[in-house]
């Protein structure tokens, strides 16, 4: 319903910011790692928004760009993981850092985070690779074919792309992204890092 609000940043509390709008002030929940991204009280800001809503709950989400906010409607999609706990995600990893876990399978690194537990990261990790299905090494391999500088030999390369698809990107997109940014030597996870930057 709200992509995004523009206004001015009005309050900064513990959990949420409130941003005055055309004379409505909008409580937006926001933890004091992803404030810190916004401006200074008074100025304007713009807040990426996920309108969360349930029986007895009606709330708005903010997040300082859209890979956070984009994040944060794939993880809440988890069984298991409420808006609180993918919150408090988001305010921990970066996106790039999130999806290097979850292709990896790296359970200590999620559970790094509180509120998630050893089963809570290995179900995110299931979950989420499991939006995999369909894409092997060899649907990475045809996307590079004619280019030998990306073979699928090239595990980052490949693990790169994964990981952009884990995050919602068709494999197409997530493929061209990584390409144009890939060089030798480049760590993976700066290698999603500076993929996303070109799709967002």
């Amino acid at each position: 319903m709200y992509a995004y609000i523009k206004g001015r940043l009005v309050q900064k509390k513990e959990e949420y910011v409130v941003i005055e709008n055309n004379g409505v002030g909008y409580k937006i929940f926001c933890l004091p790692p992803m404030q810190e991204q916004l401006e200074k009280q008074g100025d304007a800001v713009c807040v990426y928004t996920y309108l969360y809503v349930r029986e007895d709950t009606f709330s708005l989400y903010g997040f300082p760009s859209q890979e956070v906010h984009d994040l944060f409607s794939m993880l809440i999609q988890v069984s298991g993981v409420g808006p609180k706990v993918a919150l408090t995600l988001v305010c921990a990893l970066s996106p790039s850092q999130f999806a290097l876990a979850v292709i990896t399978g790296d359970v200590k690194a999620l559970t790094q985070v509180k509120g998630i537990g050893k089963k809570g990261a290995e179900r995110l990790i299931v979950e989420l690779k499991d939006k995999l299905k369909g894409f092997s090494s060899m649907d990475v391999e045809s996307f590079s074919s004619g280019d030998a500088s990306f073979s699928a030999e090239q595990t980052d390369f490949s693990e790169a792309v994964s990981a952009l698809v884990v995050l919602g990107y068709q494999m197409p997109e997530a493929h061209k992204a990584v390409s144009a940014v890939y060089q030798e030597g480049v760590k993976l996870e700066e290698l999603i890092r500076l993929s996303l930057r070109r799709l967002v």
